[in-house]
């Protein structure tokens, strides 16, 4: 039986080529007097997630006066919960073990701090066997005719 002992290389570096570098091109179109255009590029090649920079469409932004208010529960919703509850003699804590939520959610949908959500308000009001008015508050229109 023969055994060889030659070494064996398992990685033999890289056998890639090097090509021409982004300077040297410009070089050679310089020297022909040929027309260069360079463009910066906007953060290129910059990890920019964890520093505060100025955005580039900040002017868009500034432009823009949309009403960005997160909607809340209203009044009349949070009356007609606590109503139902009350006649269906349940407290908080209960009525939050019925509908698998924590009770710090029916206290924020009591109090009218909750922003609503249609899924849980439809299992309250089958808790409860109420139907309960609509929790968005309405928007006072403004059109001119």
């Amino acid at each position: 039986m023969y055994q060889d002992w030659n070494t064996v290389v398992w990685n033999k570096g890289s056998t890639r080529t090097k090509g021409v570098s982004k300077e040297q091109d410009l070089n050679i179109a310089r020297r022909k007097g040929e027309e260069i255009i360079t463009e910066k590029k906007f953060f290129g090649g910059k990890n920019t997630s964890t520093k505060k920079l100025a955005m580039p469409n900040a002017a868009r932004l500034d432009e823009d006066t949309g009403d960005y208010r997160i909607e809340r529960v209203s009044h009349e919703f949070s009356k007609a919960l606590q109503q139902a509850r009350v006649a269906k003699k349940l407290t908080q804590t209960q009525l939050a073990q019925m509908v698998n939520e924590k009770t710090s959610v029916i206290n924020d949908y009591e109090s009218g701090r909750a922003i609503p959500n249609p899924i849980l308000i439809q299992k309250i009001s089958k808790c409860l066997a109420t139907n309960l008015p609509k929790p968005v508050r309405k928007k006072k229109s403004t059109v001119e005719e």
